[in-house]
């Protein structure tokens, strides 16, 4: 936060920074979508939805997950919610009794482990390191299971890394969270993003058992570009959607009534325009990678979806860079910032201490004129 606050700081001044934390896509919501929120306002669609959202878009979201994720849900089983993070929340309310622990791979985002304390849940952080592609193994989860375990959160594709679990590996997963009754929030919101020709496969599609115990989450707001509308949707068997609408009805009540309405028409609408994004991500990724690797005192792996990239700066730590010892990820994030006008997020937030994050949910020209930035900076 402290940097962003600094980006945006000399940004207004006038300075020419470059900004790569933008946890959103840089590209407009479609025109379809857009006109079906407009025609929402114009049909005086302004008025109270079901706690849970309208049957339309919840009907919407089931259509839409049995497609692309061949997973069968029945709208009663379905809650929308005011954004995707609004949705883990929920979840969390739903399942965590104060005291309860609630298994959290790392790297996570940021946000993951705030919710669980927000909610008298104990994280217990298990890191998976990059000789590990960022992921978490069945021995690791195994080994961090307590009779207090009451769930883990797995955000695949994964924000910050965007590393992506095969099938193969989440199945390994799933086989230790049913043999020892732990529900899984399953974060999907990238789903829609993955590369190299990967299929996705949905936690919950494993089999039964798996979907039983499984939250699913996920939204419109990275396949489709509609942050702001603040659209995002948990999918659970019966018992745990009803707690979850409980708590929406008595906290925020439904999302926007408008936004419901341009989301349906996104699930349910053409999918082409997705795809066009899902590319220019990719060509973005491989062109960052690919010269980020070349880079000397720096590396990164090459992320299998979402639009993250992270920075390894091991080789850099105890060097002195424009006259600043790099001490940790926190310092080069300051230095690169104040001295080579690039903002990059610290992963201490994240819990991968001594990388940091670049999103490339911007220009080809930013990422081209940022890494001649990194170049320099590094090479001063």
């Amino acid at each position: 936060m402290a940097i962003d606050s600094l980006f945006k700081q000399m940004k207004a001044d006038g300075i020419d920074v470059i900004g790569f934390g933008a946890g959103e896509p840089d590209f407009n919501t479609p025109d379809e979508i857009k006109a079906a929120g407009i025609q929402a306002i114009e049909q005086n669609v302004t008025r109270y939805t079901p706690a849970a959202g309208t049957v339309e878009l919840r009907q919407a979201v089931c259509d839409r997950i049995a497609a692309d994720c061949g997973v069968q849900y029945k709208p009663n089983q379905v809650v929308a919610t005011s954004g995707a993070k609004h949705a883990v929340y929920l979840a969390l309310r739903a399942l965590v009794n104060p005291g309860d622990e609630v298994i959290l791979p790392a790297p996570y985002w940021v946000s993951y482990i705030e919710l669980i304390r927000m909610v008298g849940g104990v994280p217990v952080v298990v890191t998976a390191t990059e000789a590990e592609h960022f992921k978490l193994s069945k021995e690791k989860l195994a080994a961090a299971i307590t009779p207090k375990t009451k769930a883990l959160i797995l955000n695949n594709p994964s924000n910050p890394t965007g590393m992506a679990y095969s099938r193969e590996e989440l199945e390994d997963i799933a086989q230790v969270c049913v043999a020892n009754d732990v529900y899984v929030i399953s974060d999907e919101i990238y789903y829609g993003l993955l590369y190299d020709g990967r299929k996705f496969t949905s936690f919950a599609s494993l089999s039964p058992e798996a979907k039983e115990l499984t939250i699913l989450i996920n939204g419109v707001s990275k396949s489709y570009a509609m942050t702001g509308w603040r659209i995002g949707y948990a999918c659970a068997n019966d018992r745990i959607v009803k707690v979850m609408a409980n708590y929406v009805s008595h906290s925020t009540g439904s999302p926007v009534a408008i936004s419901q309405k341009a989301a349906a028409v996104a699930l349910s609408g053409p999918q082409e325009k997705i795809e066009e994004m899902r590319k220019a991500f990719e060509e973005r990724r491989n062109y960052l990678v690919e010269r980020m690797n070349r880079i000397p005192g720096v590396s990164c792996l090459c992320p299998e979806g979402a639009f993250y990239v992270m920075m390894n700066l091991e080789q850099l730590i105890g060097k002195t860079i424009q006259g600043v010892e790099i001490t940790d990820d926190d310092v080069f994030a300051d230095a690169f910032l104040k001295k080579g006008l690039v903002a990059v997020v610290p992963g201490a937030g994240f819990g991968a201490k001594n990388f940091v994050r670049w999103s490339y949910a911007t220009s080809m020209d930013n990422i081209r004129e940022g890494l001649d930035r990194l170049e320099r900076f590094l090479a001063e």
